[in-house]
C-alpha cells in the first residue's frame, strides 16, 4: 500500500516533538491534505492534542506490543488518508534497555520504513549542532534520518547552519526549516506524567494556532512532502479481527477517564461493538442498554469532590459490575472502583484504598500471565500492557504474574469471570484471543438480559 508517511523524532525528551508535530499536523491541514497522526510507545497525553489539531483520533505505534507486520497493519487501517504523521517517543535510540535500541523510535522507523525528521534543540548551539546531527546520523548503520527540524532557533542561526550542512553532509539528509522561539501563550503546561491534558486547557485551540502560524513561514512544507512521498509501499500480513453479534460497550469518557488506545476502541467496533460514551464527572449512569463495560485511566485524583459527590454514576456502575456485566478497569479507572481514592469515597466495588507517593510506584512495560481462568480467558493468557502511577493501592491484586523485561518480577491485578481491574494499562490488539473472550462474555451477558 503506497502511503506517503514521515516520522518526528527527537535528540530526547524536550526536544520540540510535540510541537513539531502539531505544528505540521496544522500546515498539512491548511493544505487541504487528509492526515492522521501515530504516537510511538504507550503514551495517552500526546495523541489528545494530534486530534485537537486534526479532528482524527491518534494511534499508538509500540514495537513491544506490536510485531512489524502489526505496526504496519495500524499505519493503514485507515486508507482513506492521504499522509501519516507519527510523532517519536524520548530520544531517537531510547528504547526499554540502556544499552540497546530495543522498542525505541528507530525500532518503529526501521520496521515501517518510514523517513525520518529530527528534532534538534538549537538554543545556545551553532556549529555544534553539526556533532549532533552527525552523531545520530551514524549511530547505526542505517539510521533512517533523512532531514532536520531545529527548534528554538532564529531566522539568520538557520541559515548559516544550513549552509554548514549541506557543505559537510551533502544532500545525505536535507534541512526543512526550523521552530522559532515561542511565545508564553503558546507554550504547554506539564505535569509528572508529561503535558496536561488536552482537556484541560481551555484555549489549546487557540494555542496551538498560533504556533502553527508562526511555524507556517519557517518550516519547508515542500521538502517535508518530498521526504514523505520516497516512502516505499506497505506490505503486510492484517491481523483477524472475527466479527460477532453486536454489542453495546459503555466506555467512561471525560476529562477523569481519557486513557484509552484508540486500536483498542477500534477492534472491538471492528468485532461488532457498538461504543457508547457516558461521563462520571457529569454524574452520568452506565448506558441503560450496555453490555459491558470500560472505565480507563486519567486523573480521578484532580476530580475528587466530584467525582465523590456524584452517586447516580457511582451507583449505576456497581449495579452493572453486581449483576455480571464485563468490565476492564484500568489505573484510574480501578482506584475509582476501590472504597476510597486519597480519602474520597468512591465506588466501593473493590475492596482497597489508594493513595499518592512521593516516587513513581510503577513504570515501564510489564508482561502479564494470568494465574486463573477469568474474563481474558484461561490459565496462563498472555497480554502486553504499561504502568506509569505515582498512586498505589492497598490490594493491588494476585490474579496475573507481571514481569518487565528486566526480569523483575510481581503479582497484580484483580480478575474474576466478569472482571478486570488493576493497575496495568492492556494492549489488547497485541492479544486478540482475550479480547475476544471478553467481547464472548460481553454477549453472553447480553443474552441474560
Amino acid at each position: 500500500m503506497k502511503l506517503p508517511r514521515i516520522l518526528i523524532a527527537g535528540t530526547s525528551s524536550g526536544s520540540g516533538k510535540t510541537t513539531a508535530t502539531c505544528a505540521l499536523l496544522s500546515l498539512l491541514k491548511q493544505h487541504g491534505i487528509r492526515v492522521k497522526s501515530y504516537k510511538c510507545g504507550p503514551d495517552y497525553i500526546d495523541p489528545m492534542f494530534h486530534k485537537t489539531v486534526s479532528g482524527i483520533s491518534c494511534t499508538n505505534l509500540d514495537p513491544f506490543f506490536c510485531d512489524a507486520d502489526l505496526l504496519k497493519y495500524l499505519l493503514c487501517d485507515n486508507a482513506d488518508e492521504q499522509f501519516a504523521v507519527i510523532e517519536g517517543v524520548m530520544g531517537y535510540y531510547d528504547g526499554t534497555s540502556q544499552t540497546g535500541t530495543d522498542n525505541s523510535t528507530f525500532t518503529v522507523a526501521d520496521q515501517t520504513c518510514t523517513p525520518v525528521i529530527l528534532t534538534v534543540d538549537a538554543k545556545g548551539s551553532a556549529s555544534s549542532l553539526l556533532a549532533v546531527i552527525e552523531g545520530f546520523l551514524h549511530f547505526v548503520p542505517k539510521s533512517g534520518i533523512r532531514g532536520v527540524l531545529f527548534n528554538r532557533m532564529t531566522p539568520m542561526s538557520y541559515q548559516a547552519v544550513k549552509t554548514l550542512m549541506k557543505n559537510r553532509l551533502g544532500d545525505s539528509v536535507v534541512p526543512v526549516g526550523f521552530i522559532p522561539e515561542l511565545p508564553d501563550e503558546c507554550h504547554i503546561p506539564s505535569r509528572h506524567l508529561g503535558l496536561v491534558t488536552a482537556a484541560e486547557i481551555k484555549d489549546l485551540t487557540e494555542r496551538l494556532e498560533k504556533t502553527a502560524q508562526l511555524c507556517q513561514p519557517t518550516v519547508d512544507l515542500d521538502a517535508v512532502l518530498a521526504l514523505a512521498d520516497k516512502a516505499p509501499d506497505l506490505e503486510f500480513t492484517a491481523p483477524v479481527i472475527k466479527k460477532f453479534e453486536k454489542i453495546n460497550l459503555a466506555v467512561a469518557r471525560d476529562e477523569a477517564f481519557c486513557f484509552y488506545y484508540d486500536s483498542t476502541l477500534s477492534m472491538f467496533e471492528k468485532m461488532g461493538a457498538g461504543l457508547k460514551y457516558f461521563s462520571p464527572l457529569a454524574d452520568e449512569a452506565v448506558p441503560a442498554d450496555s453490555d459491558g463495560l470500560l472505565i480507563g485511566g486519567g486523573y480521578p485524583e484532580l476530580y475528587l469532590d466530584k467525582l465523590e459527590k456524584n452517586t447516580h454514576s457511582k451507583e449505576s456502575i456497581c449495579k452493572a459490575i453486581a449483576s455480571g456485566m464485563p468490565t476492564i478497569a484500568e489505573c484510574g479507572g480501578f482506584q475509582y472502583l476501590g472504597e476510597e481514592l486519597d480519602c474520597h469515597k468512591m465506588c466501593g466495588v473493590l475492596n482497597h484504598s489508594s493513595s499518592r507517593r512521593e516516587h513513581l510506584v510503577r513504570f515501564g512495560y510489564i508482561t502479564l500471565t494470568s494465574k486463573k481462568r477469568g474474563v481474558f480467558g484461561s490459565a496462563g493468557t498472555v497480554l502486553k500492557a504499561h504502568e506509569f502511577h505515582y498512586w498505589d493501592s492497598t490490594a493491588k491484586g494476585d490474579a496475573f504474574k507481571a514481569r518487565k523485561p528486566n526480569g523483575r518480577e510481581w503479582e497484580c491485578g484483580v480478575m474474576t469471570d466478569t472482571l478486570y481491574a488493576g493497575y496495568p494499562h492492556i494492549f489488547l490488539l497485541s492479544s486478540i484471543g482475550a479480547a475476544e473472550e471478553f467481547y464472548k462474555r460481553c454477549l453472553s451477558y447480553k443474552e441474560s438480559r
